[in-house]
């Protein structure tokens, strides 16, 4: 599977999080993880479930609502 690397929506994110009172750093430090590896994982290098459900929480979202194209749906017709 090809890595779907998005920069306009880790931008995004990170400023969502600025504006929710939070951070990637943050995220990593309640993960017990570096700032690096949520930011590699919020930008798409790399694949963290955990990771992207705790910045989706932090944004009162899910993450198929912040990254779809890393969650296909049937819905959509993909597989």
């Amino acid at each position: 599977m090809a890595r779907l690397i998005n920069m306009r929506t880790h931008e995004l994110v990170k400023a969502e999080l600025r504006i929710a009172g939070s951070s990637l750093a943050q995220v990593g430090r309640e993960l017990g993880i570096s700032h690096a590896s949520v930011g590699s994982a919020c930008a798409g290098y790399s694949r963290s479930r955990r990771v992207e459900e705790a910045i989706a929480s932090k944004l009162l979202k899910r993450p198929e609502e912040i990254w779809p194209e890393r969650y296909p749906t049937m819905e959509r017709g993909e597989r």
